[in-house]
Parts: C-alpha cells; sequence; structure tokens
C-alpha cells in the first residue's frame, strides 16, 4: 500500500486542561483491552496458545489491519509510512510536537501474546480514555506501531524505528535479504507499501517526548511485588556471526592429537562468551550465543565448519566492549591451540539509552496519583525506544511478567497489570503533554 495519511482533522479547540487533567479520572477497560489482546492473538501462523506474525506476511497485515480499525474506532487518525510505521493520532490544542507511545506488532515464532502488543494496544486504550474524558491535551498525542521490532525475518531488529531516527540508511535496508534470499524492497513491495524509503526518517524535534509501554520480559517486579517499572536505562545491544573454520574427516580415522575440530573449537567459543558475561564488573553483562551450525552435520563425521551468532548486552558502554575485548583475546588463543580459523563480523553495535529524567520523574508521578507502587529499573532487552532516543526524550514503562518468561506461548501479564499500565501511560503522556515548555 502507498504511504498513506489520514490526519486531515483539524485541530482540536476544546478548553485548556493543564489545570484539571490530572485531576480527571482516566480508567481504562481491562476486560475490554484483554479481549482486544485475544483477538489480535488469532492473527497467528502458529496454533494457539502461539502466536507467530511475521514481517510482511499475510497474517502480519491482516493483524495490522486489525488494530487500525481499533484506532479509527477510539477516534484517532490514521497515518502510514512507506516502510509500515502506523501513527494513530489524538489531536492537541496547538500545533506542536506530539508526546509520542508505542511499540511493535509482529511477534516471533512460537512467541505469546503480549510482547510489544500490549505497548500498541495499551496506547490506543490510553489515548481513547483522554479524549473520552473530553480532555483536549495541550500537544498531540500520537502512538507509533512500529515495522520489524523482531528480526525473525531479516535477522536485524527493529527496522522501522531504526529507520525512523537515522539509525540505518535507506540503502542498508534495501540491502537486506531473508533466509529465501529476497530483498526487503521486493517483500515490502508485495505488501502493497510503496513510497521512497528516504522518506521515513524523522525530522529533527518531530516528537518532543516518547514514552514505551511494555511487558518487563523479566522477574524483577513480580518478585518485588512493584505495579510499575519506571525504566532507567536500556541495554546496549550487540550482535555478531562467526564462522569457525577447521578440517574435516572420518570420526574413525583421524587421531584425537591431529584433529582441527571445528565444532570443539566452537564450544570454547561458547564457553568464553559465557565467561567474558560473567566477570564483568556491572553485573549486567549477558552474552548469548542463540545459533549454531555444524557441518557437514554426520554423526561419523568430524566438524569442518561452525557457524555461530553471539549477542552481548549492558547498559554501559564500556563494560559491553570489555567483555567483548576479552571474547576476541579468546578467539585469538583458540585459533592458536587448535589449529582452526574463526572469522567474526559485526551485524550491529548500537549504544545503550538512558531515560529522560523528567519523563522517569513522571512516570513516578503517575504511578503515585494512582496508589500503584513503582520502582527503578533498566531493561536488559532492547527496544523500539532505544533508537527513539536520538531523535527525542525517552522513557519506558515496565508492567510485570509472570516468572520473568517471554518469547514464549505461556508469557503472561494479568488484565488488571496491563490496565494499570495504560492508565500509567495515559497520565504520563498528558503530563509531558501539558508541559509549558516549548
Amino acid at each position: 500500500m502507498k504511504a498513506v495519511s489520514t490526519h486531515d482533522a483539524p485541530h482540536a479547540t476544546g478548553p485548556s486542561s493543564a489545570s484539571t487533567s490530572a485531576k480527571v479520572p482516566l480508567p481504562i477497560d481491562a476486560a475490554r483491552l484483554d479481549a482486544w489482546s485475544r483477538e489480535l492473538a488469532r492473527f497467528s501462523d502458529d496454533p494457539a496458545p502461539a502466536v507467530k506474525r511475521v514481517l510482511y506476511t499475510p497474517t502480519d497485515l491482516a493483524g495490522r489491519a486489525f488494530v487500525h480499525e481499533l484506532a479509527r474506532a477510539a477516534g484517532l487518525s490514521l497515518r502510514v509510512d512507506a516502510i509500515g510505521n502506523a501513527f494513530y493520532r489524538l489531536e492537541g490544542r496547538q500545533a506542536l510536537p506530539a508526546v509520542a507511545t508505542g511499540s511493535h506488532l509482529d511477534a516471533i515464532p512460537n512467541a505469546g501474546r503480549f510482547d510489544g502488543t500490549v505497548g500498541v494496544l495499551g496506547g490506543i486504550a490510553a489515548l481513547e480514555s483522554i479524549a473520552r474524558a473530553g480532555i483536549v491535551p495541550r500537544r498531540p498525542l500520537e502512538v507509533i506501531a512500529f515495522t520489524s521490532e523482531e528480526p525473525t525475518r531479516f535477522g536485524i531488529g527493529c527496522v522501522g524505528s531504526r529507520l525512523l531516527a537515522g539509525a540505518i540508511s535507506p540503502d542498508d535496508v534495501r540491502a537486506l535479504r531473508d533466509a529465501e534470499g529476497r530483498g526487503f524492497e521486493d517483500v515490502r513491495a508485495e505488501a502493497g507499501f510503496s513510497g521512497a524509503l528516504e522518506e521515513v526518517p524523522l525530522a529533527p524535534g518531530h516528537f518532543h517526548a516518547f514514552v514505551e509501554l511494555h511487558v518487563e520480559q523479566g522477574p524483577v517486579l513480580e518478585r518485588e511485588g512493584i505495579a510499575i517499572g519506571a525504566v532507567s536505562a536500556i541495554a546496549a545491544p550487540a550482535s555478531y556471526e562467526v564462522l569457525v573454520r577447521g578440517e574435516g574427516g572420518h570420526a574413525g580415522g583421524a587421531l584425537m592429537p591431529t584433529r582441527r575440530d571445528a565444532l570443539c573449537a566452537a564450544a570454547e567459543l561458547v564457553l568464553a562468551v559465557e565467561d567474558a558475561a560473567k566477570r564483568s564488573s556491572t553485573g549486567d553483562t549477558v552474552g548469548t550465543v542463540g545459533i549454531c551450525r555444524v557441518f557437514p552435520g554426520a554423526v561419523n563425521g568430524i566438524p569442518n565448519r561452525v557457524e555461530l551468532t553471539i549477542d552481548l548486552r549492558d547498559t554501559e558502554l564500556s563494560a559491553r566492549d570489555a567483555a567483548f575485548a576479552r571474547i576476541e583475546d579468546a578467539i585469538a588463543r583458540i585459533q592458536n591451540e587448535r589449529g582452526v580459523t574463526i572469522a567474526l563480523r559485526t551485524l550491529n553495535a548500537d549504544p545503550p539509552a538512558t531515560s529522560d529524567p523528567r519523563i522517569v520523574d513522571a512516570v513516578e508521578a503517575s504511578a503515585r496519583a494512582l496508589g500503584l507502587s513503582s520502582m527503578r529499573l533498566p531493561s536488559r532487552a532492547y527496544h523500539d525506544a532505544l533508537f527513539l532516543a536520538r531523535v527525542a526524550p525517552m522513557g519506558m514503562i515496565f508492567v510485570p511478567s509472570a516468572g520473568g518468561l517471554s518469547h514464549r506461548p505461556d508469557e503472561h501479564t494479568s488484565p488488571e497489570e496491563i490496565a494499570r499500565g495504560a492508565e500509567v501511560l495515559a497520565r504520563t503522556m498528558l503530563q509531558l503533554a501539558e508541559g509549558t515548555d516549548a
């Protein structure tokens, strides 16, 4: 589909609400919001309770269309850009940069129904509650459904928010290929999206602030009995592809002293990644090898090649860099000791993002106004907010995840917890929108 816009409604001219909006109830119907979530989960290429919505597939497009209709029914206007980022807008009293929220609708294979969708559906519910209360905010409010937060199809996450924020170039997006070798532009066109990718990046100052509602995907809030997390920082993700080359042969014919087994070398590297993260001074460094492909893959064949991935994260860039240096040292040692070659290619190495103190304060104040407990904590998973932080002051609101589980069918956050998060979001956005700064 062509990039479209229905942002043609005149600016609202209702009475000022700066002095009254903080006292107006903004209830969120938990059962209704949960019904939205359950209906969206039906758009899936995996059988229930699992959810799978991969970028630009018919299922992804059908899920988007369902959410578009929810937003329209809530009285919000719609704009869709060339890559498929959708913007649902509530106009304000003044034509000022908007306060935005949002998250994503795509889902990895065998996922649950809460990751990402809570931020989009909860955002729509938040703006609807503001409109139903008769409040016309000073600044416009906007919900964004970002394209391709998950790396499932093209191997890199947050493509839509990266491009919006200028963190990836249009040429780099065009160069992306999926597992079938299909180019991003071909897939985008087939899905019905058109327009130049150069039109997607936001102009400086486009948003006044951005605050994302998300499930924690960790155990801290549930363990501590806390209702709301005010995110202090988002960890810096770095991803690498590694190719280990050794020498194959017959499992019975090659004696152990002469072997150059690529899998044994790769196994040492996997443990080196774990050790590098554990030795971090921050305690927040995490290292993961999530993919390991062994060739030729025969029970009686010595592996001659191994492909693996490394995911390394920390909220402090210096700590992540120190862990990576330890991994590089291990690679040099393994090559020397085992007679293999190890090639490492960087997929992405993004800087961390620190939440804007004003937004963290606004989240905590909104929770207090509702009698909810809150705490500050980092996000060790990365989100679209990580990239929006490059173009606007950023913050995040977490709600608890049962058992800290995520990216699996049994991830769960109760309807009441999600509704509380959406009401905190509504109050936070209003507070930011009514601020007197230009």
